[in-house]
């Protein structure tokens, strides 16, 4: 397990995770604590060490998260990302009630909710226009 501290602020609390990879084809990462500025770093790194191998499904359990900024809805969008290119879908579990809303009310949601494959289908295709459009 890593702990990670926020720094000199006593009243937060640090970011732990672990990662299982007793199932190679869906490796899990648990993720507790604060998911922020100051801790968001080591997760993405192993984020990116575990897409390395392009495993069929990276599961993510947010079930002893506290508390997530935009640094750490960014980690979540890069674990989309990252494994889009790496054909790899990205499946949440444990995701805890603030941080469903936070997923929801920015998009979030429906970004994860797209098929493997179609967030970089829909980035390369070119928009049709109607001909004898400019």
């Amino acid at each position: 397990m890593i702990v990670l501290s926020h720094g000199s602020h006593p009243e937060t609390t640090p970011l732990s995770m672990t990662v299982d990879r007793s199932d190679p084809e869906a490796p899990l990462i648990r993720v507790g604590g604060d998911l922020a500025y100051t801790t968001a770093a080591p997760l993405r790194a192993e984020i990116d060490r575990t897409l390395a191998a392009a495993p069929p499904a990276l599961v993510l359990d947010f079930g002893d998260l506290l508390f997530i900024d935009s640094t750490g809805l960014g980690v979540i969008v890069h674990a989309w990302r990252e494994g889009q290119q790496a054909g790899t879908a990205l499946r949440l579990r444990g995701v805890p009630r603030f941080l469903a809303t936070i997923l929801d009310m920015t998009g979030v949601t429906g970004l994860l909710d797209r098929p493997l494959g179609d967030g970089l289908t829909a980035r390369a295709a070119p928009t049709e226009r109607p001909a004898g459009t400019a």
